[in-house]
């Protein structure tokens, strides 16, 4: 019989504090409203204010004791990721839960303020900035965890150093996607190895296929949706998985259970060969810490 891990499996998490970013919809408001239903404070980190309040309001109409608290969080500026940084630290002393969820799938080619290639500016970099700034909160943190959100779609990434932001080469969105959640993975790994020494870990999930709007740059994704996709509240449960199991260790990656991973209840799972090259992981990181002047 295969293992069913769902979110009565959370343990309490009263007095932990959670920032989740991309809360306002899909994964990361499923995400936001299973930890608060475990007691946790949470952080809703979006980009439209407004739609965060929604969410907010959403979550607390099923749990009306939920805490939450929403903050502007725009992953396309760097200015951005600094300013919400420099309010969280105002605001709290320690930080338990850093889920880095939030993400850009698949749009026609555009730059992040910061003249990124908007996938990989947003999705990576803009993460790899903010656990930076959050780093020493995490490190006050009780049984502190870092997850970063990634995707099956790391097996079309193919980090090319010489054109990061895809100005010498014929625009591939799904390439260019796949680069960047291939690149959630080397920050994975890379992370987990620079803080073997301390207690937190470092962990990634996938959805699997779940409808969200995510996709919607992507016509294919959404006409198959009704076919092959999960809901957010199931894509959400490799996440909390690595973000809550006692027992999930630093390195470790969580997808669904069922065939390709592409639905079913939360496992571990394993990422391709080329996401686990420690070469590439550490090359990325240098270039990572350059392009966003954030060094850990």
């Amino acid at each position: 019989m295969k293992e069913r891990w769902t979110i009565n499996d959370i343990p309490n998490l009263q007095g932990k504090v959670a920032v989740v970013t991309g809360a306002n919809t899909g994964l990361g408001k499923e995400t936001a409203r299973a930890l608060a239903g475990k007691k946790a404070v949470v952080i809703l980190a979006v980009r439209n204010r407004q739609k965060g309040d929604f969410a907010a309001e959403d979550i607390r109409r099923s749990n009306p004791d939920a805490e939450l608290t929403v903050m502007e969080l725009d992953l396309s500026s760097l200015d951005s990721v600094k300013a919400f940084a420099d309010a969280f630290t105002a605001e709290f002393e320690a930080l338990d839960l850093l889920i880095n969820n939030a993400g850009v799938m698949m749009p026609p080619y555009s730059r992040t303020a910061d003249g990124f290639e908007l996938q990989f500016g947003t999705n990576h970099l803009g993460h790899f900035a903010l656990t930076g700034y959050l780093l020493p909160l995490l490190k006050a943190g009780k049984d502190a965890r870092i997850v970063n959100v990634s995707s099956g779609a790391h097996h079309w990434g193919n980090l090319n150093f010489d054109d990061l932001n895809w100005e010498n080469r014929e625009y591939r969105k799904g390439a260019a996607y796949g680069d960047s959640k291939i690149a959630n993975l080397y920050f994975t790994y890379e992370l987990s190895r620079k803080l073997k020494e301390s207690e937190i870990r470092v962990l990634a999930a996938h959805p699997g296929w779940t409808a969200t709007d995510l996709q919607r740059h992507s016509g294919l994704f959404s006409f198959l949706n009704p076919l092959f996709a999960q809901k957010p509240a199931m894509g959400a449960l490799p996440t909390l998985r690595a973000a809550t199991d006692p027992k999930a260790e630093s390195s470790e990656y969580y997808g669904p259970d069922g065939r390709r991973e592409i639905k079913g209840y939360p496992v571990k799972v394993a990422s391709n060969d080329l996401s686990r090259n420690p070469d590439i992981a550490a090359r990325l990181w240098k270039v990572s810490e350059q392009l966003t002047s954030v060094a850990y």
